[in-house]
This record gives structure tokens, sequence and C-alpha cells, in this order.
């Protein structure tokens, strides 16, 4: 990965270079969004060693896709739990001022 000027970023994915400008303070997470597909692109080539190319990136990114969405799910799982200890709580505290 080679720093460019003015927030270009050249990121190397599978000897092919890309020239990609990242928003103003968003170039910390553009380099490690690369370093993830890389680690990923790895992870895959070791898995399926004879995948190359299109069908090595495609793989790897639907793998990508497939983790965020089941940490979406985990985290909106999440999010609903602490709603419904926030209400339970709030419905005690209503039932304590109430009896007081």
């Amino acid at each position: 990965m080679n720093h460019g000027t003015a927030g270009v970023k050249v990121i190397s994915i599978l000897g092919e270079d890309y020239s990609i400008k990242a928003p103003a303070g968003e170039e910390q997470t553009l380099l490690d969004a690369a370093m993830m597909l890389k680690a990923t692109l790895e992870d895959t080539k070791r898995k399926y060693p004879t995948l190359i190319g299109d069908r090595l990136l495609v793989l790897a990114a639907m793998n990508l896709c497939s983790q965020q969405i089941d940490m979406k799910k985990q985290h909106q799982e999440e999010l609903d739990r602490y709603q419904e200890q926030v209400s339970a709580t709030v419905d005690t505290i209503a039932k304590t001022i109430n009896q007081g």
C-alpha cells in the first residue's frame, strides 16, 4: 500500500493497483478495510488454492458480506435485549413510584 497525495491512497489488491480517495478523516478506515480485504483474500486462498482472480475476489467479498450480516444480526439481537432490560427497569420504577 502506497500513500498518495491529497487523500488518495494507492492500494494493491491481487497485483492490481487501485487509487482510492478517502473522505477527510477516513484515510485510516480505508487502509484498515484494505488490510481486512487482503487478510480475507489470503484466508480464502488457503481454503480454495485453485481459485484465482475475480473468482477469488468475489468469494472473499461474499465471506466479508456474510460476516457483516452475522454481526448486524447479533448487534440487533443485543439492542433488542437491552431495550427489554430498559423497559423492564422503567416498568419497575413506575410501579415503585405509583406504590409510594
